[in-house]
């Protein structure tokens, strides 16, 4: 399995996702981490899993298809660049189905990596 990571380390509301990483990739050596930029060409396989984080929500959530996610502030993806290369790719027929666990950006670094530790081990 691999899981794209997205996020900024020069935005403290975007860098969440990056700071558990490390912690991550030690509970979960069978699953390949995979930082990507969301504007750049990369591999899409059939089911996309991608952890980031999302603004309007209180405590972490999956996600199972974009139509959660809108351009007004209730609940988007930080970047909005990510969305909409999601929703181009979507549109394309390139992305078939995709798992987003989205982060809020007030979640402590321990209870992001609990919370999504239980959400990989099902």
């Amino acid at each position: 399995m691999i899981i794209y990571i997205f996020g900024n380390p020069e935005i403290e509301i975007d860098s969440l996702p990056l700071k558990i990483l490390p912690e991550l990739q030690k509970k979960f050596l069978e699953i390949k981490f995979e930082i990507k930029d969301p504007n750049e060409e990369w591999e899409i396989p059939e089911e996309l899993t991608v952890i980031d984080t999302v603004l309007g929500i209180e405590e972490i959530r999956v996600f199972e298809d974009l139509k959660n996610f809108s351009k007004a502030p209730n609940v988007s993806l930080h970047d909005f660049d990510a969305y909409s290369n999601l929703r181009y790719l979507e549109k394309l027929g390139r992305l078939k189905k995709i798992k987003i666990i989205g982060i809020p950006p007030t979640i402590s670094q321990e209870k992001a990596v609990e919370e999504i530790s239980v959400i990989l081990k099902l």
